[in-house]
């Protein structure tokens, strides 16, 4: 039993240093297809592409940085005016509805008053902003 474990370990290290030798002849054959000159300039081309990189995405933070400053100082206002159109909206919606109820009671009253019907299309032309168009 002894000499058949001496002898996978004996087995093991012989395999093992034939691997090593065989990764060291690759790794020498590896170096002659490789030119350092070519490595050294991929080298440098990467770490010019790094230092632009790295500016590239410093620009980019500040801009973000200065649109998120304008955007928190023109929120506000933005916010104030969709109020104030949301308003006037309902404010026109009803002049008219009023108009309409008006017109509606003068053709009752007086008939004539709007001679061609064409023109009681003429006073509401707008389109509804709500309806998916």
């Amino acid at each position: 039993i002894r000499s058949s474990r001496w002898s996978l370990i004996n087995n093991d290290q012989v395999m093992e240093e034939s691997i090593r030798a065989a990764s060291q002849q690759v790794s020498e054959e590896f170096k002659t297809l490789v030119n350092t000159e070519d490595l050294n300039s991929l080298r440098h081309f990467q770490h010019l592409i790094l230092g632009r990189l790295q500016d590239s995405n410093a620009v980019l933070a500040h801009y973000n940085e200065f649109a998120e400053n304008c955007f928190a100082d023109v929120s506000s206002e933005f916010a104030k005016n969709t109020r104030l159109l949301k308003s006037m909206k309902s404010d026109l919606d009803y002049i008219f509805l009023k108009l309409r109820s008006i017109k509606g009671k003068i053709l009752a009253t007086y008939p004539d008053a709007f001679p061609d019907d064409s023109t009681s299309d003429a006073f509401d032309r707008r389109p509804d902003l709500e309806l998916p168009q």
